[in-house]
């Protein structure tokens, strides 16, 4: 069973690689140009490293908890290590010095605290800014109204770096509309990166999952979060 599992990963890992590196071409990309971040929510960590193993470098964990159960056992010297999930204020200490970027920042609050803490460790923290591209009322993200509100807040605070966006669109089959959701976070990442605001960068665009990927990196992501197509379906169990 463990073998199977195994070259299923190898197979999959494989097959990803050689789609983002197909996608980027079609958009006018380097195939170097776009990361490949495995999503690894349940997934236990000797899949992790073999995935590592076959060239993987970033991972992504979605709770701090998990995160914190596994963390001795990543093998980080050859990958970095992202949060990717909604991050309560309260759990930030405790992932701070852990992960090299924490993705998922959609508020002044959450902010200040990464930053308040980071200036304590004597370390800078990279994050990327949440954009609520769809709108939803049940979904995190900062609205995109408010984006370079942020941004320019976010800015003036010390041992914080803001290296660019993320977003996760609404669920929809229609292709045209998903890649409309892109588009506009092209559009907007493109926008912010001419205004060269101080403290603030501009080279990640994090979008795309495991069923739109493709389309996400034909619109301009740098950075795709895949964890099924490469895991298998997640056991919640």
């Amino acid at each position: 069973m463990q073998e199977k599992l195994l070259g299923n990963i190898e197979y999959n890992y494989k097959t990803i690689k050689e789609n983002i590196a197909n996608a980027a071409i079609k958009s006018g990309r380097n195939p170097d140009d776009i990361t490949f971040l495995a999503a690894t929510k349940t997934v236990d960590v000797q899949y992790i490293n073999y995935a590592i193993s076959l060239g993987l470098d970033h991972i992504g964990e979605n709770r701090v908890q998990e995160l914190l159960s596994k963390y001795d056992g990543y093998n980080l010297d050859c990958a970095d290590l992202h949060f990717i999930g909604h991050l309560q204020t309260n759990k930030v200490r405790q992932i701070i010095g852990k992960v090299s970027t924490i993705q998922s920042v959609d508020s002044l609050k959450l902010a200040k605290e990464i930053s308040r803490l980071s200036e304590n460790a004597g370390i800078t923290t990279k994050i990327l800014v949440e954009v609520n591209i769809g709108r939803e009322e049940n979904k995190g993200g900062v609205m995109p109204d408010r984006v370079e509100e942020l941004l320019y807040q976010i800015s003036e605070l010390p041992s914080i770096a803001v290296d660019g966006l993320m977003a996760i669109p609404p669920i929809c089959e229609n292709e045209q509309k998903i890649r409309g959701y892109f588009e506009n976070m092209r559009n907007m990442f493109i926008d912010i990166s001419h205004k060269n605001i101080d403290n603030i960068s501009m080279n990640t665009l994090s979008m795309g999952m495991s069923g739109d990927y493709r389309e996400a990196i034909l619109e301009g992501a740098t950075l795709v979060r895949i964890g099924s197509s490469l895991f298998g379906a997640r056991n919640y169990n």
